[in-house]
């Protein structure tokens, strides 16, 4: 079911059909904060009164131009002046495609140090999201030109389901990095990545031990653990409290509209916990990897097929 939908995701005729049909624009606001600027700002508006932080991601990936890019870009530019002008506690996620990786490195690079540089006159960060493993190397060395290029504010996702992983996040550890760990939501051939969910599991808890060394707190490297595996969230509070890692030294990272009674309870019990927050008009791959995560999430879309 999840290849399956993975693959849909990238069929423009499924594309053009689901987008087509008021009833997914309605199921899909589950977990999709909706598709203008302004209704995000309201969304995170609501979670910030709930003691909740937030990310704001725009929805897109592989733009078809150059030009694409360098819009999307301004379109980030523009998000973070409306986190300065609602004082919203919040920073931003964005896809190395979104940013023009498909035209060459400088093009995203070029302008992911312009959102960061932005972002840095107001003491913002900006996270460079993991896309599937054709841009994993890519990511990495992106990201490593940034931080050599002075860029400070910005963090990387690691995925636990690639086999690569133990290596990656021990040298982002070394360099302190501040790091997103997820469990991966493409679809990766058994060669490079652990097929069974125990595996990705295991090697999620790994990775996380990994970034909590000694050697790695001291060279200031920041954990943000996305899940919302109740296992996986029990061992890390248990772990960091074995460690003595105060709740202010890493956070909790969930998806807009899942587990929120959850993250509520987290945060009131003093752990920073950011909902990332994704809008926009090109919300369809978002939606379709939200459905091949858990068959509990087609049986809502169903269900409210039923409703309706």
């Amino acid at each position: 079911m999840r290849a399956a939908f993975i693959t849909l995701s990238r069929v423009d005729l499924v594309r053009r059909f689901v987008i087509g049909f008021p009833l997914s624009r309605r199921v899909s606001r589950r977990w999709i904060a909706g598709e203008t600027l302004n209704e995000a700002v309201a969304a995170i508006q609501r979670l910030n009164a709930k003691g909740l932080s937030a990310t704001f991601d725009h929805l897109g990936e592989n733009v078809k131009s150059a030009a694409e890019a360098r819009s999307a870009a301004d379109d980030y530019i523009g998000m973070l002046d409306a986190i300065a002008e609602h004082t919203l506690r919040s920073n931003v996620s964005l896809k190395p495609t979104h940013m023009g990786m498909d035209f060459g490195h400088d093009v995203a690079r070029d302008n992911i140090r312009r959102v960061a540089e932005y972002a840095k006159r107001s003491g913002n960060f900006v996270r460079i999201d993991m896309e599937g493993s054709p841009y994993t190397q890519r990511t990495l060395d992106l990201y490593r030109a940034l931080r050599d290029g002075g860029i400070d504010n910005v963090g990387l996702v690691i995925q636990s389901y690639l086999f690569r992983s133990e290596a990656d996040i021990a040298a982002l550890a070394a360099l302190g990095a501040r790091v997103r760990l997820c469990k991966g939501a493409y679809n990766e051939a058994a060669n490079i990545a652990f097929p069974r969910k125990d595996d990705v599991d295991e090697n999620y808890t790994k990775l996380a031990s990994a970034f909590w060394t000694p050697e790695a707190r001291a060279a200031g490297a920041h954990l943000a653990l996305a899940t919302h595996d109740e296992r996986i969230i029990a061992w890390a509070i248990a772990e960091a409290e074995r460690r003595g890692i105060a709740k202010d030294r890493f956070e909790f990272q969930m998806l807009y509209g899942i587990r929120r009674e959850r993250q509520e309870q987290l945060a009131r019990a003093g752990y920073t916990v950011r909902v990332y927050v994704p809008f926009g008009t090109q919300w369809y791959p978002y939606f379709m990897r939200r459905l091949a995560e858990r068959p509990a999430n087609v049986i809502f879309l169903t269900r409210s097929l039923f409703e309706r």
